[in-house]
């Protein structure tokens, strides 16, 4: 399944999202939050200095909950973690990117749609069509 988000769909969260483990679905959720705070302050034309320290504290939250995630999946054994692992090692490349596009040309516009199209869009896919595989195994291996 692949879900298109537009600009007018806004960053809505929705408990289709939720996989059951709380740790993932609180960072999934606060992905969301971090996200839509970041497109609002392009949106109200933020300062640039603090929009870049909002997507860098977006980037390393990222980064931890990938950390995070496939740590829960090695304790599960987990038969695709390395292809999960590669998911998320070139989502980190293309929100480098991003983050090197703002920098280059300091444009809150930009960034904006560059957060909605790699970001959320790329994190709703994510989630429904990789890390549910993820709850689900986790489910099997509970009982």
């Amino acid at each position: 399944m692949v879900v298109n988000i537009s600009a007018k769909d806004g960053f809505i969260w929705d408990e289709s999202y939720l996989l059951g483990n709380e740790q993932v679905d609180t960072q999934h959720r606060q992905l969301f939050d971090l996200t839509n705070s970041l497109v609002i302050s392009c949106a109200n034309g933020s300062e640039k200095d603090k929009t870049k320290e909002a997507l860098d504290f977006l980037v390393n939250y990222t980064v931890q909950h990938f950390s995070d995630e496939e740590e829960l999946q090695k304790k599960y054994n987990y038969p695709g973690y390395e292809n999960h692992k590669k998911l998320h090692e070139d989502f980190k490349i293309n929100v480098a990117s991003l983050v090197q596009r703002f920098m280059e040309n300091k444009s809150v516009k930009n960034l904006s749609v560059d957060v909605k199209t790699t970001v959320l869009q790329w994190l709703v896919n994510h989630i429904l069509n990789e890390d549910k595989k993820i709850g689900e195994h986790i489910k099997s291996c509970s009982g």
